[in-house]
């Protein structure tokens, strides 16, 4: 008797050490479906010790990041040691490498590079800053370059997905908040801001709609050779995609908000890219605006994909909060711990799946607590 009773208790500690473990698994369910997914932009790990980066991805998983875009350069071998330890601790991986914006190597030729209307390649005299060396989208040549890198790194077991940047070209007009810092009005398209005026673009154009671009009164008012531009980008991103997935892996593209804004400025028509998801660079203050705004153009990029693909709302972190108002260059700038919050929230209300930051780097201490609090 004592046996069959010493017996029964037994199974009912152990129905109830199982109940409680599947309580508790069901309770960490639904932490995790209701958390919001984070991603981060960031670099710089590529020679860094093994100990020092788990160190500080232990750091950004502990705060509620769930995916890395890393950016590492062009060699296979940095995204390989660096996206190893990311995996071993859970984290996606995502390769963040620049598109058109290549410095010039022995696998470049000069010819490849973007001409503006006044004549100028952007490798000899680059708009705006030294980096800004933007091929030009109708060379096959670019083409079968970033294929090759692309394809190159996306080999790379650890590597979850391809991260295209400036997938565009130059701006055309920048963003309000950055007039000042480069003392221009861009209150209409300058010729030397205005690219790809190669004879390949031109003559491609001419053939297939009988319009002379150079002979125009004013090109920037003829809208079938915008779209001619927008389609050449479309059609890189278009064929990326098809060969990062022969490979097995996602693709996707940090873009200018919008995308109306994106067309605009950039000749970005990304809501009709073959994409995976989408990380617009939502980044308030450069547009002089405040979190509402995100809000905004959240709603028309979830609305312009009709939801066929996850939106990333990309948030601009300010490093120094107690010191922006002093500060006077808008890459300085961003959003203050304060304001955090609101971003997110504008961003999830209007139909964005996660966000993500830039950057990890940037974020204060006080900016970490507000979106422990935020996603959540």
């Amino acid at each position: 008797m004592n046996k069959m009773l010493t017996l029964l208790i037994a199974v009912s500690m152990l129905v109830s050490c199982s109940g409680n473990k599947q309580q508790q698994e069901n309770e960490t369910q639904k932490v995790a479906q209701q958390k919001i997914p984070v991603h981060a932009w960031l670099g710089g790990y590529n020679d860094k010790t093994e100990d020092e980066i788990r160190e500080a991805f232990t750091k950004f998983k502990g705060h509620g990041i769930d995916a890395l875009m890393y950016n590492g350069g062009h060699n296979p071998a940095d995204y390989k040691k660096v996206g190893k330890i990311a995996k071993e601790l859970g984290l996606g991986f995502h390769a963040w490498i620049p598109t058109m914006v290549q410095h010039k190597t022995d696998e470049l030729k000069a010819e490849w590079y973007a001409v503006n209307r006044n004549g100028e390649s952007a490798l000899e005299k680059p708009a705006y800053v030294p980096h800004y060396t933007f091929l030009c989208p109708s060379k096959e040549g670019t083409y079968q370059f970033l294929e090759n890198m692309y394809t190159n790194v996306a080999d790379v077991e650890e590597v979850d997905a391809i991260h295209l940047d400036y997938i565009r070209f130059p701006d055309v007009i920048l963003a309000r908040g950055l007039w000042d810092k480069y003392g221009l009005t861009m209150d209409k398209e300058h010729p030397q801001f205005d690219y790809c005026y190669c004879d390949q673009c031109t003559g491609d154009f001419k053939e297939k709609t009988g319009i002379d671009i150079k002979a125009a009164e004013d090109p920037t008012q003829v809208q079938e050779w915008k779209q001619f531009r927008y389609d050449l980008i479309t059609s890189i991103v278009n064929r990326l995609s098809e060969k990062v997935h022969e490979h097995g892996k996602k693709i996707n593209a940090a873009v200018f908000p919008g995308p109306s804004t994106a067309m605009k400025l950039v000749r970005q028509e990304w809501n009709k890219w073959d994409l995976d998801a989408v990380f617009p660079m939502n980044y308030n203050d450069f547009y002089l605006e405040g979190t509402d705004w995100i809000g905004e153009v959240v709603h028309e990029e979830v609305t312009s994909v009709n939801g066929e693909r996850p939106i990333f709302s990309g948030l601009f972190i300010c490093p120094n909060p107690e010191k922006k108002a002093e500060i006077e260059d808008p890459e300085g700038h961003g959003l203050l711990p304060s304001e955090l919050g609101a971003a997110i929230r504008e961003s999830m209300d209007n139909g964005a799946t996660g966000i993500c930051l830039f950057t990890p780097g940037r974020m204060t201490e006080e900016h970490w607590v507000e979106l422990e609090k935020a996603i959540y």
